[in-house]
């Protein structure tokens, strides 16, 4: 219900969620970053180690005006090792994805998998941000999907497919509302669990 949404996000007035982005080497994480954060275009270089920014999140859905703590972490190969202790914990995690780069769309779906894997993940909220929709061969969701053998992931992983192209911002918004939900529904789940000890 919206109420309690409403109720919640009173809450989380006093609280920044803490998000983690991840993806290969120029899917378009730190574009992604940029463009919640001001809501324009930003060239960006190769990350090598992390960008971080408190974001409190625009849009017109659920999750606007929650404050947000995004680590982006850099995504070529000899980086990937920090996604383990930089997603532990986490509430939610982006994984953002070259829809059109399908020659990559494997070792994607392994780094995905191996991250979602971790004991601390089990159960964290996933939004895979389809990336650059706006080019000719994006592949869609559907098939981003597959893919990614997202069907395969822990069935207490609660997952998001993204259509989004970051350089406008496309989809960004819709994002983060429906990866605000999964965070709403889990920590709820978690407090009746707890109730039930």
């Amino acid at each position: 219900s919206n109420n309690g949404l409403l109720i919640f996000s009173n809450l989380a007035a006093f609280q920044s969620l803490h998000i983690v982005m991840l993806g290969l080497d120029s899917a378009g994480k730190t574009t992604v970053l940029y463009r919640l954060k001001f809501n324009e275009f930003v060239n960006t270089v190769p990350t090598i180690g992390f960008n971080t920014e408190r974001i409190r999140l625009g849009g017109a859905g659920a999750s606007r005006g929650i404050s947000c703590h995004f680590w982006d972490v850099g995504g070529q190969e000899k980086l990937r090792p920090l996604w383990k202790p930089y997603s532990r914990c986490t509430d939610g995690i982006v994984y953002v994805v070259d829809s059109v780069d399908t020659e990559r769309l494997e070792e994607a779906r392994t780094e995905l998998h191996k991250i979602t894997r971790f004991a601390e993940n089990q159960g964290t909220p996933l939004l895979v941000i389809a990336n650059k929709q706006d080019l000719p061969r994006a592949l869609d969701v559907g098939e981003i999907e597959r893919q990614l053998a997202l069907a395969e992931l822990s069935p207490s992983t609660p997952y998001h497919v993204q259509p989004a192209c970051a350089i406008i911002g496309e989809g960004l918004d819709e994002g983060m509302d429906k990866l605000y939900e999964m965070i709403v529904k889990r920590r709820k789940s978690l407090k009746q669990k707890k109730k039930k000890q």
